[in-house]
């Protein structure tokens, strides 16, 4: 019986950052996939979900409230 191996989905929940961050990002996670599992690239599927600094907190504090 031949086994299927499931593509890896990653998501990365973050502030927003610039699109070239986001490029540099994915690259390294896609190739640390590729290295460990042997997949091809195309393979790996990488999210990017967002939030603005109002949209979440840390320590009961929003993000927009604490100091840069």
């Amino acid at each position: 019986m031949k086994r299927i191996l499931s593509m890896p989905i990653v998501t990365i929940q973050q502030s927003p950052r610039s699109r070239n961050l986001k490029r540099h990002v994915a690259e390294k996670i896609t190739t640390a996939f590729v290295e460990a599992y042997g997949l091809p690239a195309d393979a790996v599927q990488i999210f990017f979900a967002e939030a603005e600094d109002e949209n979440w907190a840390k320590g009961g504090v929003l993000a927009s409230d604490r100091n840069p």
